[in-house]
């Protein structure tokens, strides 16, 4: 897939007392971007659908790199890497300017939103990423 990427400015809320990005604010940044690489291509995952479900992330691997500061413009991107039954995988960047900051590997499975049990994949959603699955780097 092409990697959908999602623009970030670093404000103080995202910051240590050091005005450095706090470890766990990348987790944020990453989710904005997997929801709107799936909002970009039609998909709105959560209250609107005929066929509602919910993303949870099942598992969040995240390599830092360098820091990212206060006022920084980062970049995020979101490539999805597999597509299971009932998961999608997705490897994720951060950079500054060019300067990587962040790498992430994250799982998020597919559940009922009225059990919250892992359930299949729309077919909707399926159909509409299957052709855009590619090698990931």
């Amino acid at each position: 897939m092409t990697e959908f990427s999602w623009p970030v400015r670093v404000y103080i809320e995202d910051t240590d007392a050091g005005g450095i990005v706090y470890y766990v604010n990348y987790l944020k940044f990453f989710e904005r971007a997997r929801t709107e690489c799936l909002r970009s291509l039609g998909f709105d995952h959560y209250l609107t659908s005929p066929d509602p479900v919910l993303f949870v992330v099942r598992h969040a691997s995240v390599d830092y790199k360098q820091p990212a500061r206060l006022d920084d413009h980062l970049m995020v991107s979101a490539a999805i890497s597999k597509i299971g039954r009932a998961s999608l995988h997705f490897r994720q960047r951060i950079t500054r300017a060019g300067v990587f900051i962040a790498d992430a590997h994250i799982e998020v499975a597919c559940v009922d939103q009225q059990h919250l049990k892992p359930r299949p994949l729309p077919t909707t959603l399926s159909d509409l990423l299957a052709p855009l699955l590619g090698n990931t780097p």
